[in-house]
This record gives C-alpha cells, sequence and structure tokens, in this order.
C-alpha cells in the first residue's frame, strides 16, 4: 500500500486542472490509502463517496491513471468477491449508506468486475426496502423515523437514477421525481425561495413545526447537497420523461434563491443561509463549492441558463481566495468546513440559529475536499476554450455493428462506442469533444445524404469481420461514393482501421482509396504482454495534428500506402502510420488502428510516459480547424 501512494504522489500530472489536481494530491497524503478518516476506523461512509466523486471528474478530463486506482483502491477495502460490503449494515435503513454506489458503478462500467455489479444490487435492494413517509418519501434513516432530508437526496437519488438507466428501468425515474418534488414541497419557503433541512411528517420532533412540521433554519450544505442531487440524477433522465421537466423547473427554482443569497462581497455563502449579519455566522467552504458545482454543472449541461456563469465565477473566486491555502507540504488545503450538522439523535441536534454554528469548522474535512473538487473540476472545465461547440461529431455504427448481451440479458451494441465505460469504448474521447462544446452522435445506418447531413465529423472505425458479425456491412461503391461526396462538401472523415485479421480491409479500401489512401493488410507493432515500450512512437516536434504530443502507443497497425491527394503524416522506419487528405472542402484523417479507445487514454495499464490522452485532444482540435460550422 506504501508502495501505491508513493508511487500517486510521484505521477501526479502537471494539469489543465491544476486545482482539483492539487487537491488530490493533498488527499492522497493525508487520507493515505482513502481507507481512513479523521484517525477513525475505517468504515463503509458517504464522506469516501464524496471524495471519490471528485476523483472521478479529475480522472475523465485527464486521463490519468493514477486517479483512477486510487478509486479502486480505496472501495476495494471493502468489496468482497460475492459482493458482500464490509462494515455495511442494510438493516440499519441509513440512506447516507447509498452515496458510494455511484463508485461501485464506475468501477462495474470500467472493469466489468462482477463483484461490484453485486455490490450496487446490495443498496439497490435497500433502497427497494426503505422505510417511507406516507407519500412514499424514504426516511432518512431508520433511527429517524417519518423525516426527510435535503441531505439524503444526494445520497440516494443520482444513484438510483444511474442505476434505473444502467438496467433501461424507465418506472424507476416516477419514484426519483417523486422524492425530489416531495422535499422541495415540504421544505421550500415561498418567500426566500430557500429549503429548509429537514421535514418530519409525524411533527413528533422537537425541531419541526408543529404545524408544517418543517426545521426552524436554512443550512447551506444541506441545500448544497439538494443542489448536487439536481444536476447529477438529471444526466441519467430520459429525455422525454416528464419527471425531468419538473427537476428542471425545481433547480431553476433554486438557483433563484442560490443567487440572491451569495454574499455580495466575498461570492461565498453563509453557513445560516439567510441570516448574514446575524452574530456568529460565517462563510462555510462546503456549502459554498456545492453550489458552485450545481450551477456550473447545470449550466454547461443545458439545465440553467448561461446568465449564471457569472454567479458561479464568482463564488469559485471567492471559494480560492477565502478557503484555499497552499499546503506547505505539496498540494492545497481547504478550510472552513462545518464538520458536520444534523437533526435529533443523541445530543439532541435542535436545528436552531445557535445550534448550526456550534458544530466544529475543520480544514480537509472530506465533504468539502470533495465538494471543492467537483467544483473545480466544472470551472475548469468551463474555462476551456469551446472550440467545437455548434459541431456534431457521429461514430459509425453500420460498418462496425457488433452486439452482445447487456445487463439485462437483451443485446446491445458495443465495441468502439460513445457511452461504453470499458477498455473498447470511446467514452473518454467523446467526453473530450463534450468538454470543448462539440455534440455526439451515432449513425447505425447506410451512409445518405440526408443522415450525414448534420454530422460535421464522422469516425469510422474497425470494419466487422464474420467473426464479429455474422452479416457484416461490408464497404460498397455506392456507400464511398456517399461518404465522399459528403467529404467533398466540406465532411471530416477520420478512419480507424485496424490490422489483418482484425478487421475488413480489403472492400473497405473502395472508400479510401478514393482520398489516395491504401491500408496494406499487414501489421506491425506487435507488444507482448505488458512490454508497451514495442508500441511506442515517437511524433516530431512541428506536427500539424499532434502540436503538443511527443510520445504514443499503438500497437499492431496496418500501414498505408499513399497517392495524392493523401499525405504522410507520420512515418516510422519507412512505413507510413498516419495520414491526411485534403478533399474538396473536407478532410480525412488516417490510422490503421482503432487508438482512442478507452484502454489507450484511461491510464490504467499503459506507463504514464504516453501521451495518448494528449494526443487524442490534438487530434480532436485538429478536427475542429477542419470541420465546417453548419
Amino acid at each position: 500500500m506504501k508502495k501505491l501512494l508513493n508511487t500517486l504522489l510521484l505521477l501526479l500530472p502537471a494539469t489543465a486542472f491544476a486545482q482539483s489536481a492539487k487537491m488530490a494530491e493533498t488527499m492522497i497524503r493525508i487520507w493515505g490509502d482513502s481507507l481512513q478518516l479523521a484517525g477513525r476506523h475505517a468504515h463503509w461512509t458517504y464522506d469516501q463517496g464524496v471524495v471519490l466523486e471528485g476523483f472521478t471528474g479529475l480522472w475523465k478530463n485527464t486521463g490519468d491513471g493514477q486517479y483512477f486506482k486510487f478509486i479502486q483502491t480505496g472501495l476495494d477495502h471493502y468489496i468482497e468477491k460475492d459482493g458482500t460490503i464490509r462494515t455495511y449494515k442494510a438493516e440499519d435503513y441509513n440512506i447516507d449508506n447509498i452515496k458510494n454506489g455511484r463508485s461501485l458503478l464506475l468501477l462495474y462500467k470500467v472493469t466489468n468486475e462482477e463483484k461490484y455489479k453485486l455490490a450496487a444490487d446490495k443498496l439497490k435492494a435497500q433502497l427497494d426496502k426503505m422505510p417511507r413517509t406516507k407519500e412514499g418519501g424514504f426516511w432518512h434513516k431508520k433511527r429517524y423515523p417519518f423525516q426527510m432530508w435535503l441531505d439524503g437526496l444526494y445520497m440516494a437519488e443520482p444513484f438510483y437514477a444511474e442505476y434505473a438507466a444502467m438496467y433501461h428501468d424507465e418506472t424507476a425515474f416516477k419514484d426519483i421525481t417523486r422524492q425530489f418534488v416531495l422535499m422541495e414541497e415540504h421544505s421550500r419557503d415561498n418567500k426566500t425561495g430557500l429549503l429548509y433541512h429537514g421535514y418530519d411528517e409525524s411533527r413528533e420532533q422537537r425541531w419541526a413545526d408543529k404545524t408544517t412540521g418543517r426545521s426552524p433554519n436554512f443550512w447551506g450544505r444541506a441545500m448544497g447537497w439538494y443542489g448536487m442531487a439536481l444536476v447529477d440524477a438529471l444526466e441519467y433522465y430520459p429525455a422525454g420523461h416528464p419527471g425531468r421537466d419538473s427537476l428542471l423547473q425545481i433547480l431553476n427554482r433554486m438557483a433563484v434563491a442560490v443567487k440572491k443569497y451569495q454574499d455580495p462581497t466575498s461570492g461565498c455563502w453563509y453557513q445560516v443561509l439567510d441570516k448574514a449579519g446575524s452574530k456568529g455566522n460565517y462563510l462555510e467552504a462546503s456549502g459554498s463549492c456545492m453550489f458552485v458545482y450545481a450551477l456550473a454543472k447545470g449550466i454547461r449541461l443545458g439545465y440553467l441558463p448561461a446568465s449564471y456563469r457569472t454567479v458561479a465565477e464568482k463564488g469559485y473566486k471567492g471559494i480560492t481566495k477565502q478557503f484555499v491555502r497552499t499546503a506547505p507540504e505539496g498540494g492545497v488545503n481547504l478550510e472552513g468546513t462545518v464538520s458536520v450538522a444534523g437533526l435529533g439523535g443523541d445530543p439532541y441536534r435542535d436545528g436552531s440559529y445557535a445550534y448550526y454554528l456550534s458544530e466544529k469548522v475543520v480544514t480537509n474535512d472530506p465533504k468539502g475536499v470533495g465538494a471543492y473538487m467537483l467544483a473545480s473540476n466544472e470551472m475548469e472545465q468551463a474555462a476551456i476554450p469551446q472550440t467545437g461547440k455548434g459541431l456534431m461529431v457521429t461514430i459509425d455504427n453500420f460498418f462496425n455493428n457488433e452486439f452482445r448481451k447487456g445487463i439485462t440479458g437483451q443485446p446491445e451494441s458495443w465495441h468502439y462506442v460513445w457511452n461504453e465505460m470499458d477498455n473498447g469504448g470511446f467514452s473518454l474521447w467523446g467526453h473530450i469533444f463534450h468538454n470543448r462544446g462539440a455534440k455526439t452522435n451515432t449513425l447505425s445506418e447506410a451512409p445518405t445524404a440526408a443522415n450525414l447531413a448534420k454530422s460535421n465529423i464522422l469516425i469510422i472505425v474497425d470494419p466487422d469481420t464474420e467473426k464479429e458479425t455474422a452479416k457484416p456491412n461490408y464497404m460498397t461503391e455506392a456507400h464511398a461514393t456517399q461518404l465522399e461526396n459528403w467529404v467533398k462538401q466540406g465532411g471530416v472523415l477520420v478512419i480507424l482501421q485496424n490490422d489483418a485479421g482484425n478487421s475488413e480491409i480489403k472492400t473497405f479500401n473502395i472508400l479510401t482509396d478514393k482520398f489516395g489512401i491504401h491500408f496494406k493488410e499487414d501489421s506491425r507493432n506487435h507488444v507482448e504482454g505488458k512490454q508497451f515500450e514495442q508500441g511506442a512512437l515517437f511524433l516530431p516536434a512541428g506536427n500539424s495534428v499532434f502540436a503538443h504530443t511527443k510520445k504514443i502507443y499503438i500497437k499492431e497497425i496496418s500501414t498505408l500506402a499513399l497517392k495524392q491527394p493523401a499525405k504522410a503524416l507520420y512515418t516510422d522506419n519507412g512505413d507510413v502510420i498516419m495520414a491526411t487528405a485534403k478533399v474538396g472542402k473536407g478532410a480525412v484523417f488516417a490510422v490503421g488502428d482503432p487508438w482512442f479507445y478507452n484502454e489507450y487514454l484511461d491510464g490504467r495499464r499503459l506507463p504514464a510516459s504516453f501521451e495518448n490522452y494528449q494526443a487524442a485532444t490534438d487530434l480532436t482540435e485538429w478536427l475542429f480547424r477542419q470541420a465546417t460550422h453548419k
């Protein structure tokens, strides 16, 4: 374990996502193997899950596998082969315990290891049996009967939504919607637009208003949990589901209040939101980070108007000035997070103003750290120039059209598709496109002028052979003519072939020959086991496409023979590895390997010296420069 941690610290990258990376460096140092919290014995806790969400975003944004290893190492301490979760007790019906389920789903989707799915199933089983209010809202915990807290929406609903999307269970979204709607109905103050921390259906709690059941104050982090829950759950809603509109309306109402109660001087938010000038109240870090995250992600995904960007930017600048300090050991420290706040319990927490001010304020609390990493990830994503805005990037699912049995037992498209997160998917490359404002699409039909019309960039990968697909769709002269005409009119075509024996090449050359590019049906750069240097290639300075990349990894490549108008982009030992062609108003890029699938980008297998994630970023920017904005 010590060796792993030392490796993590040594290999932390210099990245465009600098602030999040600096916070990650601190957490790796002070939190050890991500198992212990504030010196206590390791146990299954939502605190860990919040931090791991921050690491997840950083991993996707950088392709640095060290961050993924941190997530996996942390959760592997708890997960047995049969999915048993150490220290977790389902019979407690504690909604906080659901939080880490999202990290379990990530690990399952990326690694395909069954134990993570089995563990996630156990958390879903808890939700299925969770005690509810008469209206159907989840109790916060078994020991807090009849109560809904804002916190609980973040702990359960994003996992519930992601799980439902994975199983194509659209009926579950009605229940998820109900949780958000009930929470807002019972906790929203019409005068301020703020949400009270909790609601007691029975009105028996001392903190509960005897008429409304509400707790008496607006705690910042509680509303922050709720805001993060909204934007995270919305990401998985089916586009046409009526509950989606309900959540969007709730989020927009909440954003109005968040903006209203932002401190105009610091840009941050107070521990008790509506009592900025009251004695003892203070600016609090975790809630401020959560509001910035919810607003920034809401803007990025189109849930909120762009006008909220100034609120998020002001908040993030305020957080940086108010709470972030350079750590002498390296990285940064996050000050100013309240350690905890709740309702009821023993000793009894009465929800009074004095109570919220009585809890300790600490440095590097994981809830604050995780929220800060999430906010930093979003704000640093927002700072990426939107060079792909207005462009549609389409991946072919006709010439490459493989299926496997999905999680529900039904066939699902896989291998070089956008929504696949394991080794053979293009989810990380899709993330790079999205970060720069482009949209992605899939074309499952034969190419025609009509179905290509809205695509600016088309990626064709690894055409099928009969060993991959029972009835492959081979390239024909008619298909090739459609694609050639589309390129001439301004389309940008990306050809990611494969080597002989792993791809259909002979008939596919009908298309590429039109651009002066002929795949030679050979194979070079064979790699034995983990001898990755056998697949190393070094790009010379001044490369017109890969301006920021030096060392790349490609194995088992089909090399190229070229004629006009094609030009060699990169040649190694006399072999043409990559080529480009200008054709009419459009352009073509070709290489004899699928190359940018997740296994080459995610950093989990390749040594950190390889720069494939940067290469994918460079190619993405080149494609945008070639594309015609329609």
